[in-house]
């Protein structure tokens, strides 16, 4: 029976090369773990178009939301690592990595990471009916009203709701935290004056803030975004060291072949040379990703221990 299971093995990796070689020669699912029209849509989508072009396959979307985007994670780290299936997943992978107890699977383990898609500066962005305008006057606003504050996210577990979270406690007052299933039905709610505030990444918020349906009360990165240059920071508006950041990226089941991961993340650098993408990227407040996937794994491990903090601090725990 060894002999038989070492047989195998070394078929196997005898075929991995030519695999490699052909790939892709059949479309490409890209599991979004969040509903249609959130933040990660909104990067995945522009980016699978420039994708298929450039790799001659058609990327699909799949959009598996739940759970804080760990459904859709789930699926991945159980798919054929055969490359043609594909997570798009952000920062909020990190975050869950640090804040449910029972996960099945392991970020760091099950999940190769290839590349960075986008890093976005976070915005604070508040209801029209909110009687603020700056972030001394909206945490005066909480102070005024104890008890009847909520702030939405895009789910239990996601940075988002860490945010609300660490402001809330930061400025010293209570807020309810509110859970969605995703970027896109908070922000609905947001705009439909059902919650007070949210904290979303400036490329999902850039439409509603154009459009004067949310207003935008701060970004959280340590400075403007040059695509925003009118929304002040966090630090300037009298919160210093509060700095968020969220960042997407993409990841394949572990044992992908490395000339895989390897063609992967050629395409999405090519992708970037692009000036429609960076001009897309530059209207949603992004910069472009592209990162080794040595350089991405070290952005995952330093917010899993970052985010990790705050769940033990804020006594968070998600089964």
């Amino acid at each position: 029976m060894k002999r038989i299971r070492l047989a195998l093995a070394a078929t196997l990796l005898a075929t991995l090369p030519a695999l490699a070689q052909d790939w892709p020669n059949k479309p490409v699912k890209m599991i979004v773990p969040f509903p249609p029209g959130g933040g990660t849509d909104t990067v995945a989508r522009p980016l699978a178009q420039k994708l298929s072009t450039i790799l001659g396959q058609q990327v699909v979307i799949d959009n598996r939301g739940g759970a804080g985007g760990t459904i859709g994670a789930a699926v991945v780290a159980k798919s054929p690592p055969d490359g043609y299936t594909v997570l798009l997943y952000s920062v909020h992978g990190a975050v869950a990595a640090a804040a449910y107890k029972n996960l099945s699977y392991d970020l760091e383990k099950d999940l190769v990471p290839v590349t960075t898609a986008a890093i976005f500066p976070d915005v604070l962005v508040a209801a029209n009916r909110v009687p603020a305008k700056t972030l001394p006057e909206l945490i005066a606003f909480a102070k005024a009203n104890p008890g009847k504050i909520n702030c939405g996210s895009a789910g239990n577990g996601t940075s988002r709701h860490l945010s609300c979270e660490m402001f809330a406690a930061a400025a010293g007052f209570k807020a309810t935290h509110v859970p969605y299933k995703g970027t896109g039905p908070a922000t609905a709610a947001l705009v439909a004056g059902e919650i007070d505030y949210i904290f979303e990444a400036l490329g999902s918020a850039a439409g509603q803030i154009r459009g004067g349906t949310v207003r935008p009360i701060v970004v959280t990165s340590a400075k403007r975004s040059p695509s925003f240059p009118e929304i002040p920071t966090a630090m300037e508006s009298g919160m210093p060291g509060f700095e968020v950041t969220s960042w997407y990226g993409l990841w394949v089941p572990a044992g992908t072949p490395k000339p895989i991961i390897d063609k992967l993340r050629a395409a999405v650098v090519k992708a970037f040379e692009d000036p429609d993408l960076k001009e897309t990227w530059f209207k949603l407040g992004a910069e472009p990703g592209g990162s080794t996937p040595e350089e991405f794994r070290s952005l995952i491990s330093r917010d899993i221990a970052k985010w990790g903090k705050v769940v033990r601090d804020s006594n968070i725990t998600i089964e």
